[in-house]
């Protein structure tokens, strides 16, 4: 695959990037697309090594090690370096129903898994990924795929993140009539309302709905189920239900002053901006401009929090993580194929950078408490440095260390520390049993729940996750709700 010196001849190219300083003037996507040349020359790189692990899609240690939706890697970047697009495209699209997100946002757990990422730069394989469906985009090749005939069959499809929507893609192409209900007034779920605009440009999102409407997909927007429609109604029109609502029930911060006004749920205020952004009004909308503001939580959604509080030019902005800076280079007991835990600087902490001449995040750091002023509104947090410290099991725990207090001045601070798992009003109307972690009991590769006829997938059943791992589910559920409903199925594994 690729050039058979191509991994020796070329270095690794990044994807370009639009300058922080004009990015930050608007909401638009900051990379910017290789040249096919460039491209090309990525492709190359490809070392047609024996065992690809790329494309693998194993966990280890938790985390996921190679692509979870099987992506013919190889096979595609081979096709790219030789120019050969639309074949490039259609093996893209043998598993992946939706490039153009991941190629956006996935955190490109495949690139951590690379053969050349051993002891060099991983192939690009993300940006390989992104080009390929563009282009097809570009050039029309994406077209919508109307099924000659129906099956008879029906499926409500609950929640349209992209496990709904992979999911309620693979049964309509089988033949069934499926209907994708979602709360919320947009199809796409945190796709729409959880991702902002500089990683995900919503156009992409509606035009990916729009065909597949076109495929004879329907969605309900702007419906609850247990409130705007009963479960009842939902089994008695339809063959099968799919429950893929997500993972957002919020971990609280369960510290003195976190009520106070001026803390909120980073969630609640990605979304508010987005709908903002729509000329939507929500009750959650705040403008932090000229505003002290902190970041509790060290992930991704920390990180696009930052993104839009410096588009909302706030005054300052510090990101709290709980554990200590991530080494420069792969520590011994974070070995290939396991994905990277080095140092990066993501998108928001290079326009921090450019704007306030540092990383805006402080490592192990704990929040002992939040204060008030005397109209009620955040004024300041206190906090403590911790020190991370290996017990005899070999596990770890945090001590804080005396000495390391400090008072942070901040009017506005967003909790993103992570998720409990699904809220719990739509598993509770179905009756449907649920783990000790709050999670859809439903074993991966069945999606079965204990209701006959209801199935789960996506967040809802494994936990707060990649969007990889909710296509992979999306697809996984609907080749058992195809056999559920006809005694066999087409549909891959």
């Amino acid at each position: 695959m690729g050039k058979s010196t191509g991994f020796m001849e070329y270095n690794r190219e990044e994807a370009r990037e639009r300058d922080p300083h004009s990015r930050l003037q608007d909401w638009g996507e900051y990379t910017a697309p290789f040249s096919d040349e460039t491209l090309s020359r990525q492709g190359a790189r490809c070392m047609d090594c024996g065992t690809p692990f790329c494309h693998t899609g194993i966990e280890i240690n938790g985390t996921a090690s190679g692509c979870p939706i099987n992506n013919l890697i190889p096979e595609w970047n081979d096709l790219v370096y030789k120019g050969k697009w639309k074949e490039a495209l259609e093996r893209l699209m043998m598993t992946n129903n939706f490039p153009e997100f991941t190629g956006r946002i996935c955190p490109a757990p495949c690139e951590g898994a690379c053969t050349l990422a051993i002891n060099e730069p991983a192939v690009a394989i993300k940006n390989i990924e992104r080009a390929i469906i563009d282009k097809g985009f570009e050039n029309g090749w994406i077209q919508p795929r109307i099924p000659k005939q129906r099956t008879g069959k029906k499926i409500a499809v609950i929640g349209s993140g992209p496990a709904g929507l992979s999911a309620a893609d693979q049964l309509n192409q089988t033949g069934h009539s499926v209907k994708v209900y979602e709360r919320d007034d947009r199809p796409g779920g945190l796709l729409v309302y959880g991702i902002p605009n500089m990683k995900l440009e919503k156009d992409l999102v509606e035009r990916r709905i729009d065909l597949l409407r076109e495929e004879g997909i329907e969605f309900v927007t702007n419906t609850e189920v247990g409130k705007d429609v009963t479960e009842a109604e939902l089994r008695s029109e339809h063959d099968a239900v799919i429950l893929c609502t997500g993972a957002q029930n919020h971990r609280d911060l369960n510290i003195e002053g976190s009520e106070v006004e001026g803390v909120q749920y980073a969630m609640d205020y990605l979304t508010a901006a987005q709908k903002h952004l729509f000329g939507e009004e929500d009750e959650n909308y705040v403008d932090v401009e000229g505003k002290d503001v902190i970041v509790i939580g060290g992930g991704d959604t920390g990180a696009d929090c930052v993104a839009t509080a410096l588009r909302q030019k706030c005054r300052s902005i510090v990101q709290f993580g709980k554990h200590p800076e991530l080494p420069q280079a792969r520590p011994s007991d974070n070995m290939w194929p396991e994905p990277p835990n080095v140092y990066t600087l993501d998108y928001a902490y290079k326009e921090a950078k450019e704007v306030y001449g540092d990383d805006p995040r402080a490592y192990s750091v704990h929040t002992k408490k939040m204060v008030a002023d005397e109209q009620g509104h955040l004024k300041e947090l206190h906090t403590i440095q911790l020190e991370k410290v290996q017990k005899e099991d070999g596990s770890y725990e945090h001590h804080e260390v005396p000495g390391t207090e400090q008072v942070w001045p901040a009017q506005h601070v967003f909790v993103a520390i992570g998720f409990v798992g699904p809220e719990q009003p739509v598993l509770e109307h179905f009756d449907v049993k649920t783990t000790k972690r709050s999670r859809v009991a439903a074993v991966y590769g069945d999606y079965s729940t204990n209701v006959d006829g209801v199935f789960a997938a996506g967040d809802a059943r494994r936990g707060q996750s990649l969007i990889v791992w909710a296509i992979n589910e999306g697809r996984g559920v609907a080749r058992q709700v195809d056999y559920h409903l006809m005694g066999s199925t087409v549909l891959p594994a």
